[in-house]
This record gives C-alpha cells, structure tokens and sequence, in this order.
C-alpha cells in the first residue's frame, strides 16, 4: 500500500471514531465512560495522518525542486489503485452506524442474572422506593426476581423499557448488558404473560408496568421471571440502548 493511502485511511479512522464518539453512536459498541478515550484516539489519528500528509508533500516538492526529472516524475505517477478499494470499508463506518445489538443476539445468548446478584442477595436488596410505579432497569428486576430472597418484588407495580423478543412461542422483554463493550454483552429477558405483546415485531421497543410472578425466575429458565402485564405502550429505541 503507498502512503498517501495509509495517510488518507488513518484520517478517516480517525475522524469515524471521533465522529461516532460525539453524536453519540459509541453507545452501540462501549460503555459511556470510554467516550473520552474514543474522542482522544481518534484525534490522534487524524493529526498524525495530517502530519504525514504534509510531510510527504513537502518532500516531494523538495526533491522536484532539487533535482527535476521527467522520467523519475513519470515513474512515480503510477498509483497502486487497488488499494484506495481499502478505503471502502473506513468509509463504511465513517456514514454508515450499524445498529446495536438486539433480538437476535439475544436468541444466540443464553440469559442469565449477573454473579454480582448472588453477591447482593447475602446482603438482601434494599427495598424498593415508594410510590405506586416503581421505575427499575430489567437487569435490576431479573436480579431481585432471581436473587432476592425477601421478596422485594412481591405485589409491587414496576415500569420496564426494554425491546421485544420472541422464541419458543413465548414474547420477551429483553436488555443486553454489557461489562465493557459490546463483545461482552449477555441478555436478561423477562416473560410477558398474557398475549398483549405478541403482535409485536421483534427489536420493538416498549415501556410496560405490571408486577412480577414470585418464584418464575430460576436456574432452569435461564433466570427469566414471568411478567404480569398492567399497561403497554411503544416507545423509540433509546441513545444507549445497553444497560451495565
């Protein structure tokens, strides 16, 4: 590969990254806390390849002025075109975001409660707070469903956002959670009972408030608690579509 494509690919890397890490698009791969670093190596790649860039140019306009030569210009007009083809996937993700990960990572997955559950449960969850809807993000919910010994959940109304999922014949609300990044997420699914949610496409994304049924979250079903629907509404698909 010449170096003016090795500069030019390094500048447009550079610029995706810094691009996705401001409008938001990093969502889809990394947790929140690593945007500084993806904004940083991004700039970094940008002035480097700038850098190269005008240094190439001014050698080169230095030893056209030093020693002109037809023939030796010539031979070094020749490009190696195939290699700008490299560019087209920079370009890719330079226009084009890939959605983050949904239904079918999740039907690939097996779902499961975190370890740090096993670890809250020795201590018993907090009770929830007051207030006749209580707002919980679903891995919380499948973690107090599947770990909690007290029963926090028991006969109280909470609210859930997460997308739609089906398998077996059942309806899933389902999030992936993620450690790090992407690469590491792991789904948590919740069972909604009663048919209201089946004519939904899956990847859907929707609110819905009910009450969990005691004791539907164990080891065999993958720690999936059935879900008694109240209220069920759509909703757009989040910023950050993982929760952590």
């Amino acid at each position: 590969m010449k170096r003016e494509t090795q500069n030019i690919l390094l500048i447009l890397l550079g610029g995706a990254l810094v691009k996705i890490a401001v409008n938001g698009d990093y969502l889809r791969y990394v947790k929140p806390a690593q945007q500084p670093w993806i904004i940083a190596g991004g700039a970094v790649m940008v002035l480097l390849g700038a850098v190269a860039v005008v240094r190439d140019l001014l050698a080169v306009r230095a030893k056209a002025a030093a020693a002109p030569d037809h023939d030796e210009h010539h031979e070094h007009s020749h490009s190696a075109r195939p290699a700008w083809l490299l560019l087209v996937p920079v370009l890719a993700v330079f226009l084009v975001a890939p959605p983050a990960l949904g239904a079918d990572s999740v039907l690939r997955t097996e779902a499961r409660v975190p370890a740090s559950a096993a670890a809250a449960n020795a201590a018993a969850f907090p009770p929830l707070p007051t207030g006749n809807v209580v707002p919980l993000t679903v891995n919380e919910f499948v973690s107090r469903a599947g770990w909690d010994a007290a029963g926090t959940l028991d006969n109280r109304t909470v609210s859930l956002t997460g997308f739609i999922v089906h398998t077996g014949g059942r309806t899933l609300l389902a999030r992936l959670v993620i450690s790090c990044c992407a690469a590491d997420a792991f789904p948590v699914t919740v069972h909604l009972r009663g048919g209201e949610a089946d004519y939904l496409a899956s990847d859907a994304w929707i609110r819905v408030t009910g009450q969990v049924v005691p004791g539907t979250a164990t080891k065999d079903n993958s720690y999936t608690p059935d879900f008694t629907l109240a209220s069920m509404a759509t909703v757009p698909a989040p910023k950050d579509p993982y929760e952590y």
